[in-house]
């Protein structure tokens, strides 16, 4: 079982809990206008590894994971790679390793058997879901990605009804996701599944607007400043989010 990979991180603290070796997976089929990775869309780049090769490389720093670390999967769009971080994952939890995937949840089609159970199959080895809330308003979503919100916002479903636990993620965009009525949307969401245990507002930030240039792509949020420490509280006090 082979995947490509855009790039490595051995020491992440931001993308679960403790600290985590992170595995940037090559591609997606969205195009967030704030992504500050776009180097990571194209499904033909990155580099080709097998689950095993992945899985040695990240072990090397299993005594840095006492603690509640382990191994995050992120990208790109990780489970557009759903077989690869599958088999990667059940060699992961053979050597007791703590599993976490960051997703948008895109990939999730509740509609189509085949996908709902592959879906099935990664949470036997996936201890936490990273999930984006991309735009809690199906057309919002798709002007900001390129796709409507219907498959994440059933794949949080999907992860609450079979029990497994999730961090809310909701990146925190001037004039775009920072509404009150679309936080407040996002709270009642988040209000109806059993098994959230952590909600993080993500300031919006312009850190990769230089990869955009050197890609010759034209920057989508141009002239967007970052929230102000007040937008960010008050985004956190309606979600609820952790500090």
């Amino acid at each position: 079982m082979t995947g490509r990979i855009h790039s490595f991180e051995s020491f992440g603290t931001v993308d679960g809990p403790g600290i985590r070796f992170v595995v940037f997976m090559q591609g997606c089929p969205l195009r967030c206008k704030y992504c500050h990775n776009p180097d990571t869309w194209d499904f033909r780049g990155g580099t080709e590894y097998t689950a095993e090769q992945v899985a040695q490389n990240a072990l090397r720093y299993k005594r840095y994971w006492r603690g509640g670390g382990g191994v995050t999967v992120s990208g790109g769009e990780p489970l557009a790679q759903i077989g690869f971080v599958t088999e990667l994952f059940r060699i992961l939890k053979a050597e007791g390793v703590h599993t976490a995937v960051d997703t948008s949840g895109i990939t999730y089609d509740p509609l189509c058997g085949e996908s709902v159970k592959r879906h099935f199959a990664l949470m036997e080895y996936a201890d936490l879901f990273l999930l984006d809330i991309k735009h809690i308003d199906g057309a919002g979503c798709k002007a900001l990605t390129g796709a409507d919100n219907s498959n994440e916002l059933a794949f949080a479903k999907f992860l609450s009804d079979n029990g497994k636990d999730i961090w809310i993620r909701q990146v925190l965009v001037p004039g775009i996701t920072d509404g009150e009525e679309y936080l407040k949307r996002t709270r009642a969401f988040i209000d109806g599944l059993s098994t959230v245990r952590r909600v993080e507002v993500l300031p919006y930030h312009t850190m990769g607007e230089a990869k955009y240039k050197n890609l010759g792509l034209p920057y989508p949020l141009a002239g967007i400043k970052p929230p102000d420490g007040a937008c960010v509280e008050r985004a956190r006090s309606i979600l609820g989010a952790d500090r």
